[in-house]
């Protein structure tokens, strides 16, 4: 018995042309932390909803590991979260997750991500996003994905617009304290999906929709 037997989610793996992408285990954290410590975004600008790249390098190591161990902990069918750690030749580079609440009855899912400064402009974004994509519509069952990401973030935006989102209202958000930023929301459905032209490749899949479909 290994550990993916106690936790079946850590044999779910996902394969595009560039990248893997697995449920982030403790061993892939020291990597993310230096890939997010390394930076992501322009200083000046939060595109994140909770600003956790402004945490000191120290503190950003300990509130990574928190955070993975506290979404981790809390998967269970029908509501979870999954960050997959993002590998570039088995080297971690960013994460991109994958959420639900309620996903029996509502079969919707939201995504979020971040790509190491170094490693953008190179269509990874794109790519890591569409695996994950094709990951719930394809072997979940998902019916409908989310996304969101605030006006001036064109990088984001962009990704979404590749892959065929529309956009589904706006909502005013705070990043930083005393800053109100007005974040667009994007919706996709299977039919609209501008799938990429490689085919996914999954490892672990039934397990994983044991774990994750109620």
């Amino acid at each position: 018995m290994d550990l993916v037997d106690v936790w079946p989610v850590f044999g779910t793996r996902l394969f595009t042309p560039r990248l893997e992408l697995r449920v982030a285990r403790d061993e892939d954290i020291p990597g993310l932390a230096d890939a997010g410590i390394r930076g992501i975004h322009d200083a000046e600008r939060m595109p994140f909803a909770h600003p956790w790249t402004d945490e000191p390098p120290e503190t950003l190591r300990r509130e990574m590991a928190r955070y993975l161990w506290r979404e981790r902990a809390a998967v269970a069918p029908g509501t979870w979260m999954l960050n997959f750690a993002v590998l570039d030749d088995g080297v971690p580079i960013g994460i991109q997750d994958l959420r639900a609440v309620d996903f029996t009855p509502l079969r919707t899912v939201s995504t979020g991500s971040w790509l190491t400064r170094s490693r953008q402009g190179a269509g990874l974004g794109t790519e890591m996003r569409a695996a994950v994509l094709a990951f719930a519509f394809d072997h979940l069952g998902a019916e409908v994905a989310e996304s969101a990401a605030i006006d001036w973030n064109e990088a984001s935006l962009s990704v979404s617009r590749k892959l065929g989102y529309c956009e589904n209202g706006v909502k005013r958000v705070t990043a930083r304290p005393g800053t109100v930023e007005r974040e667009v929301l994007l919706r996709l459905e299977p039919g609209d999906f501008m799938r990429p032209d490689w085919e996914l490749r999954v490892e672990g899949v039934e397990a994983a929709r044991a774990a994750l479909v109620a």
